[in-house]
C-alpha cells in the first residue's frame, strides 16, 4: 500500500538529477557497445553493484543463464516493435529500458521536401542503469513507500537493489526503427508484497 506524502517535488527532482548524476560519477566509464546488441557485461554488474553498495547489500554475480534468458525476451520484444512488456517469467525480477531513435531531417537547397532518417542512440550501459537508480529519492526505507510522482515508479531501483537477489543477467536488441529495448533478469526476485529490498 503505497503513502501519500507531501513533498516539494521541485526539490526531489533535483535531487534525482543529483543522485544519477552522482551515480554515474562513482560507475566506472565503460565503452559503448550501441552500435550492436551486445552489451557490457562488467559495466552493468559494476553500476548494480555500486549503487548496493550504496545502501549496505551484498554484490550481485553475473549470470549467463539469466543472460540467455533477458535476451530471449529482448528479440521477443524486438518481433513486436520493441514494445515495453514484462515476461511474466516465475520467480524472475525483471527491468525494462527503452530508447527511441533519433529521428533527423534535411532537405536539398531550395527544396521544400524533406527527407527524414532514423538512426540508433548511443545509449550506454550506465545510462540504462542511472534510468532506473533515479527513482532512489522517491523510496522510503523509513515506512517502505514509494512516493513517486504520476506515471513512475520506485519498482526499478528497489529489484536493483533488494537485499535476497544474488544473480543478474541483461542483453538488449535493435528494432528495424532503430529503437531499443534492454532487459535486465534478477534472481532470485525483488520486489515481494510487504518485503523491504534492504
Amino acid at each position: 500500500m503505497q503513502q501519500q506524502q507531501t513533498v516539494n517535488h521541485r526539490n526531489q527532482t533535483a535531487y534525482a538529477v543529483i543522485s544519477a548524476a552522482v551515480l554515474l560519477c562513482l560507475a566506472p566509464v565503460c565503452p559503448s557497445a550501441a552500435q550492436d546488441n551486445t552489451v557490457d557485461a562488467m559495466c552493468l554488474l559494476e553500476g548494480h553493484n555500486t549503487l548496493r553498495a550504496s545502501v549496505g547489500v551484498p554484490e550481485l554475480h553475473w549470470s549467463d543463464a539469466l543472460t540467455r534468458q533477458a535476451a530471449t525476451w529482448a528479440e521477443e520484444l524486438k518481433k513486436v516493435g520493441c514494445g515495453m512488456k514484462h515476461s511474466h517469467v516465475a520467480k524472475i525480477g525483471e527491468n525494462l529500458y527503452w530508447a527511441s531513435p533519433l529521428k533527423t531531417g534535411n532537405r536539398s537547397k531550395g527544396k521544400s521536401i524533406w527527407r527524414w532518417s532514423l538512426t540508433q542512440q548511443p545509449i550506454k550501459e550506465e545510462n540504462v542503469v542511472a534510468a532506473w537508480a533515479v527513482e532512489q529519492p522517491w523510496y522510503s526505507q523509513a515506512n517502505n513507500t514509494c512516493d513517486a510522482p504520476p506515471g513512475k515508479t520506485c519498482g526499478h531501483y528497489t529489484q536493483m537493489v533488494w537485499a535476497d537477489t544474488k544473480e543478474v543477467g541483461c542483453a538488449k536488441a535493435v528494432c528495424d526503427d532503430n529503437s531499443q529495448v534492454w532487459v535486465c533478469n534478477y534472481a532470485p526476485a525483488g520486489n515481494v508484497v510487504g518485503q523491504r529490498p534492504y
